[in-house]
């Protein structure tokens, strides 16, 4: 397996494909980057080099109890970046992936990175505060906080349902996406999962979001359970100076994996352009 070991000695483990204009996937919470298998192959079949990790704690890569917060991940995913020196990459992140990939780009990938992509994204700030009333409140985070750590592999399972929009009347459930999601899931370590509730809810990405001048395309469905739209994407992209975005009715939180096609379409066309 292809690894980098990065400063605090912790093993980063990653995918890295093809030939091109680098396309840089990070994951969500709590998965790997298989989560990207539908983008990866789309992508390298029309000629691009696709790279994805794991993060720390997640997947692959190694289960260390410490450095689950954003600057760490960032610091991740620069070393991976400089290892295989990835230059004029999109880098495209899916829900924690998105603050991840934003502020790397932000603060530590301004030379490598040409254009952002925000797919059902957490920024600019997820959790409810005196400064962003209309944020989920604490103890929604609280709850998931308390099935990842007492009974993660049922929590999990369940978690998909709303995840996917398959308690939506009429959803057409895949019981092989949620099961791959599972798998994803139960391939990480619990520490690294219960921590990264804090870096995905409570981060304030609000100042990388306003720093970047390269072009960032926001995605976002409109019947996201899990990154409300009105909080996250429909904020976000007003804080971009160059910023795009693109919303969905009736799509998911995970319409990476159930609306593959519509998705690549829309990322392709944003690559291109």
């Amino acid at each position: 397996m292809s690894k980098i070991t990065v400063k605090d000695g912790t093993e980063i483990y990653y995918k890295d494909w093809g030939t091109g204009q680098p396309l840089f996937f990070h994951h969500g919470w709590p998965l790997s980057g298989d989560d990207w298998d539908a983008q990866m192959m789309f992508f390298l079949q029309k000629g691009y080099r696709v790279i994805a990790h794991d993060r720390r704690g997640h997947g692959r890569s190694s289960q260390v109890s410490g450095g689950h917060d954003m600057d760490t991940y960032a610091a991740d995913v620069a070393a991976v970046t400089e290892a295989l020196d990835l230059r004029d990459a999109v880098h495209i992140g899916h829900s924690t992936g998105g603050g991840e990939a934003i502020h790397y780009a932000a603060n530590l990938g301004k030379s490598r990175v040409a254009k952002v992509v925000l797919i059902s994204a957490v920024t600019p700030l997820m959790v409810k505060t005196e400064n962003n009333p209309d944020g989920v409140p604490m103890s929604v985070f609280d709850e998931i906080r308390e099935g990842t750590a007492f009974n993660r592999a049922q929590y999990f399972e369940d978690f998909t349902i709303p995840f996917y929009g398959y308690n939506r009347e009429g959803a057409k459930i895949s019981q092989g996406i949620r099961d791959n999601w599972w798998r994803q899931g139960m391939m990480g370590g619990v520490k690294a999962h219960h921590d990264g509730i804090k870096a995905f809810s409570e981060t304030d990405f609000t100042e990388d979001l306003k720093s970047v001048d390269i072009p960032v395309l926001v995605l976002h469905g409109e019947d996201d359970q899990i990154v409300p739209f009105p909080i996250s994407g429909a904020k976000a992209v007003k804080l971009l100076k160059n910023g795009k975005l693109v919303s969905y009715p009736g799509f998911p939180h995970g319409m990476p994996a159930t609306e593959a096609a519509t998705i690549n379409k829309d990322l392709l066309a944003f690559i291109q352009s």
